[in-house]
Order: structure tokens, then C-alpha cells, then sequence
């Protein structure tokens, strides 16, 4: 694990992220490296599945696989018998540490991958750590039960869902599908749909630079914070139940805008036509010549409609 990404990890998780934890080889004192490579052509799949351990994928410009990881366990003889199967062609390799039937703890496997960039990351599952892709191709599934997901430059969708952690992406070309129960999501330059969804931590999308898909985000606890481009061609549903919505949109926009709050208010900062009932609390309107539905809702916390 880097320097970088270990620092990355513990940002996320002092970031008043309840319930991220790192991984924990203190009681596992002894580990073993292990190093594999095997030739993948563009194209070509992977698939990795271990648990108690962090995964980093990064895409480079070969035609192979280059596997590099540590074994661990409370034993020598424990961390040696921990049994990692691979399955290579050419054309896909699927990776899978197996868990032992008399599993006490303490052991695990974490793993650093390299495959060429035209590869298609299929699919990379953990517990118990972080999940980091940089520079692949997808469509890929990314799950981890307890750790925080970076992913940065993929081409085609991501399905991201970990138990306790925070998710971040940037520069994803396709839709995403996003779920954390206890952490903070943030989306920097989609070019797709986007489906989000936390319990307890915020939301923060920033979409402003490509024409979106359909929107929708929901969190119990935690702010909504949506940046919007003028090519808006799909509605957007923006939910949360104990926490301000904030939508900055560029001038020029076109949308219909129905919010509502039961104990705060809403604010605009753009002429609004008005529609049906208006007051403090719900808000029925066209913005411009009106456009696809901008649905917001919140029971405690403030809607904000902003320029920008």
C-alpha cells in the first residue's frame, strides 16, 4: 500500500465516517508476498474476489496482468496455507483467495493489480478494506463490506456499494450506481445516469461539465449538494430526511422544480413562473421555458436553488 493511499484511507475514515475501519493485521503477526503475471490482451477480463484485505487496481500500457499482494495470518503456517486460486487465458482471469473452513480471524489476503488499460475490470470483491481503481474498463462491480471506494478514469459503468465507508468518483464515462450505509458520496465528472444512495453521510455531485442522465439521490442523514449542466435531459430526485438540499444551476436552464420541506424553507435565486401551491414550505414551478422535473423533498433542513 502506498504512502498516498494509506493516508487516502485514513482521511476517509476520521472524516466522521461512523463505522470505517482500517485494516487490522495487528493480531495477524506474520505475512507472506506473493507475485504473478500473466499476459491479458485488450479486451480480455479480470475478476478478483479476497476478504479481510484491500484491492488497488490501476490500468497501464501492457499486455499483461501483474499480481503483487501479502498473505496474512496469527501463524507462519496460517498465512502460508491460505490458498489463492487463479484461473488465466489470454482472454480473462478470474482471482479467488479461499476462505478456510475453520476461519478464527486474523487472516486475509490484499492484493495490488496492474492490467492493461482496454482490459474490462469485471468485477472486485473484499471485506474489510479499501477499494482503488484508476485507469480501467468497465462495466465493473465494485463491493466491500467495510472500506471506503476511490475510482478514478473508467470508461462504462460502475455498480460501487460498501457496508461502511466513503465512495468517490471521478471521470466515470457511464452510468453509476452508488449505495454506502455509513458514508459520504461524492461524484466529480460523470458522463451518465447516476443512482446514489447513503444512510448516514452526504451527497455531493458535480455534473456541471456533460449533458446528465437521470439523477437520483437520497440520504437519511446527511446534505444533498447537486451541481447541474445546462444540457439537463432526464429528471432528477433529490431526497433526504434531516438535512439541507442545495442545487446549483447554470444560467439559462430550463426545468420544472416541485420541493418540498415540512419545518424549513426554500429559496431561489432564478425567476420562477409559479404553478398550483406555493408557500414556505412547497414549491410548484418552471424555471425558464420548463423542462425535465426537478423533485425535491427534505422533512428538516432548507431547499436552495443557486446560481452558478
Amino acid at each position: 500500500m502506498t504512502r498516498n493511499f494509506a493516508l487516502w484511507v485514513l482521511a476517509a475514515c476520521l472524516a466522521g465516517l461512523s463505522g470505517c475501519d482500517l485494516e487490522d493485521f495487528g493480531a495477524a503477526r506474520y505475512s507472506k508476498d506473493f507475485h504473478y503475471t500473466y499476459p491479458l490482451q485488450s479486451g480480455g477480463k479480470l475478476s478478483l474476489e479476497t476478504f479481510n484485505g484491500g484491492v488497488d487496481v490501476t490500468g497501464w500500457d501492457q499486455q499483461m496482468v501483474e499480481i503483487d499482494g501479502t498473505k496474512y495470518g496469527p501463524s507462519p503456517e496460517a498465512a502460508d496455507a491460505l490458498r489463492i486460486d487463479i484461473s488465466n487465458s489470454p482472454t480473462a482471469i478470474e482471482i479467488h483467495v479461499n476462505r478456510p473452513s475453520e476461519f478464527r480471524g486474523n487472516r486475509g489476503a490484499r492484493f495490488s493489480v496492474k492490467l492493461p488499460r482496454k482490459a474490462i475490470l469485471e468485477r472486485v470483491a473484499s471485506s474489510n478494506g479499501p477499494i482503488v481503481v484508476q485507469g480501467a474498463t468497465g462495466p465493473t462491480s465494485l463491493h466491500t463490506s467495510n472500506g471506503p471506494i476511490r475510482v478514478e478514469n473508467v470508461d462504462d459503468a460502475v455498480d460501487a456499494h460498501t457496508s461502511n465507508g466513503a465512495i468517490e468518483l471521478t471521470d466515470v464515462t457511464g452510468e453509476a450506481m452508488v449505495n454506502t450505509s455509513n458514508g459520504r458520496i461524492r461524484v466529480d465528472n460523470l458522463r451518465g445516469s447516476l443512482d446514489a444512495h447513503t444512510s448516514n453521510g452526504g451527497i455531493t455531485a458535480n455534473l456541471a461539465g456533460h449533458p446528465a442522465h437521470s439523477i437520483r439521490l437520497e440520504t437519511s442523514n446527511g446534505p444533498l449538494d447537486l451541481t447541474l449542466p445546462t444540457g439537463l435531459d432526464h429528471g432528477v430526485r433529490a431526497g433526504t430526511s434531516n438535512a439541507p438540499i442545495t442545487v446549483r444551476l447554470p444560467e439559462g436552464i430550463n426545468a420544472q422544480v416541485q420541493a418540498r420541506t415540512n419545518n424549513s424553507s426554500i429559496t431561489s435565486e432564478f425567476e420562477m413562473k409559479m404553478q398550483g401551491e406555493v408557500n414556505k414550505n412547497h414549491l410548484d414551478a418552471v424555471i425558464g421555458s420548463g423542462g425535465p422535473l426537478l423533485d425535491l423533498s427534505t422533512s428538516n433542513g432548507p431547499i436552495r436553488l443557486r446560481r452558478f
